[in-house]
């Protein structure tokens, strides 16, 4: 399992190939939603999201006779982009198996990495049996996009950097809410928050019919989701909260929140307005729910922006809809 000793081995790792990357805040956003939002921009870490984090985490672990092998990897683009990433400044090879309906910008940048990209339908087939056929016949390591110690520590960098901003800017007490998919962000976060500072908690976020972490919080146990398409927030659409990931969700965070895909798109122009960073829908969520969803948060939140690669039609879109 994860723990805070975890994580702070994985940071040690991470020194001179991660960017700390800011607290924002605007006093515009600050109006908006009646209390102080401090925002986490990971849209300007290392390939445009947190998952370098993991990534590097995971692969800087393997032991270097079987990491010259390579590694593969499934996701709908910002896993991809971490992993090609770090693979390609080990030196070794990565085969990505991507959703054949993935954002062009995020295979294209999968690609540049140096990756070979396996795309693959949804709707009709499963990557976990893409990937373990390929895996096995090639010796590849498989890097899991959440459900993974490693992968959880490496997000979980973010957290120890949070703890630290957040007691520069005086605030010991606030809702820290992340966008979520399989939970790897989130659990990390909320693991290092707890041994570093209680006073902080997560909130996670997701979008609308795609929420089987609020649900399964809610349940008591884990809820899957019926579709994996259909939202403008691709990154965070996952099946279902991660068996290593829930446990750790379920004892540590706050009820879920759940904005729509409009309220994303929203977030997406404020961000871009007031704050001057680009982000991707699914990088969104949490700032759309400090926003909109402001019920039963406290006066200061935190809100992570998980990543920006976004196309550049779905950005355009945003800004038109909120001029």
């Amino acid at each position: 399992m994860a723990s805070i000793e975890m994580i702070e081995a994985a940071r040690d790792r991470l020194v001179g190939r991660v960017r700390r990357t800011p607290l924002l805040s605007s006093p515009f956003l600050d109006g908006l939603a009646g209390r102080r939002v401090l925002v986490k921009p990971e849209c300007l870490q290392h390939t445009g999201s947190f998952k370098f984090r993991g990534a590097w985490s995971a692969i800087s672990h393997i032991a270097p006779d079987v990491r010259s092998r390579g590694v593969i990897a499934f996701s709908s683009g910002n896993h991809a982009q971490g992993v090609a990433l770090a693979a390609k400044l080990h030196g070794i090879p990565s085969v990505i198996v991507m959703p054949a309906d993935a954002p062009r910008i995020k295979v294209e940048n999968t690609r540049a990495y140096g990756a070979e990209v396996v795309l693959y339908d949804r709707a009709t087939e499963d990557r976990d049996a893409i990937g373990g056929r390929i895996s096995q016949e090639r010796g590849l390591t498989l890097v899991r996009p959440f459900d993974d110690p490693l992968v959880i520590a490496g997000q979980g960098t973010v957290g120890l950097e949070i703890v630290e901003q957040a007691a520069e800017e005086g605030v010991d007490a606030a809702d820290v809410i992340v966008p979520t998919g399989g939970g790897g962000f989130a659990s990390g976060i909320a693991l290092a928050l707890e041994a570093k500072a209680p006073g902080l908690r997560v909130r996670t976020c997701e979008p609308e019919g795609f929420d089987d972490v609020a649900r399964s919080l809610a349940a008591g146990r884990i809820e899957r989701n019926s579709s994996q398409t259909g939202s403008i927030c691709d990154a965070i659409v996952t099946p279902q909260p991660g068996n290593l990931t829930f446990p750790i969700l379920s004892r540590l965070c706050g009820p879920g929140r759940v904005v729509t895909d409009r309220e994303a798109l929203r977030a997406v122009a404020l961000a871009f307005q007031r704050l001057k960073i680009v982000v991707e829908p699914g990088g969104a969520v949490a700032l759309a729910a400090a926003l909109s969803r402001g019920e039963a948060l406290g006066d200061t939140v935190i809100a992570v922006v998980s990543g920006g690669n976004v196309d550049s039609d779905v950005f355009a879109e945003a800004l038109r809809q909120n001029p």
